[in-house]
């Protein structure tokens, strides 16, 4: 009698109360996951590549205006928008809580790209090239993908199944906060906090629980299993 894999469903929690727009989520998470540079040329285009972005935001009417920074990237929704449209099944949601994408499956019509209400994927419009100093640095766990993809965040999946894997030599269960995706890893103020949701006793899972809690376009029913805290302003009256 063999036992069924416990299945897991990762999903992430963002405070924005401690994001401070440092981005230092966005170059880790370039560097973990060989995304190619984005000159500014990119930027000037629109084709420009960042799987989890910060996005700038103004509160308040002038002198008393404040900056607020919510970083953005796919929120692994449990019914993605993106997933019906693609032809060849290049993404779809599994049991873990994952919008997976197979590269070497898609053949780039970027219907699933129009179909995201958050527009967090991304077509590579180029061979991904980088200067011989940073050649070094690049994942070799992470596939260097050619051009005429689809690409977007995939909570740094290599880090998922490498800690179960350790897990599973060990003889043991996956700890909470055992690993964390490059961006939640790097960022200074604990502001990204990543975890299994079906574990009631996870940080991520308690976070989640918070009466700040919101998610992204939530009248949509995307169902994200990304969950962010809303702002706490110490000088707003109740």
């Amino acid at each position: 009698m063999t036992t069924e894999r416990p299945r897991h469903k990762w999903g992430m929690v963002v405070d924005i109360d401690r994001c401070t727009g440092c981005e230092a989520c966005v170059v880790a998470c370039e560097s973990e996951n060989n995304e190619p540079i984005s000159e500014e040329g990119h930027f000037l285009q629109r084709r420009a590549m960042e799987w989890i972005h910060v996005q700038r935001y103004w509160e308040g009417e002038f002198p008393e205006v404040k900056a607020r920074f919510i970083p953005v990237l796919c929120q692994h929704c449990e019914n993605a928008p993106c997933e019906p449209v693609c032809p060849v099944y290049a993404t779809y949601h599994n049991n873990e809580g994952l919008n997976v994408q197979v590269y070497n499956r898609c053949v780039g019509t970027r219907y699933c790209a129009n179909n995201c209400p958050y527009q967090v994927r991304f077509f590579n419009h180029w061979e991904p090239v980088w200067p011989e100093s940073l050649r070094n640095q690049l994942n070799s766990d992470v596939t260097v993908r050619s051009r005429g993809i689809m690409e977007k965040c995939t909570f740094c999946v290599q880090r998922i199944r490498r800690a179960e894997r350790q897990a599973a030599q060990d003889g043991r269960e996956l700890k909470d906060m055992e690993f964390q995706p490059a961006c939640a890893q790097a960022c200074p103020t604990s502001a990204l906090v990543f975890g299994d949701l079906n574990n009631q006793d996870s940080k991520v899972s308690r976070m989640a629980k918070d009466q700040r809690h919101y998610k992204l376009l939530e009248e949509l029913g995307t169902g994200p299993n990304v969950i962010y805290l809303k702002k706490v302003d110490v000088n707003a009256h109740a």
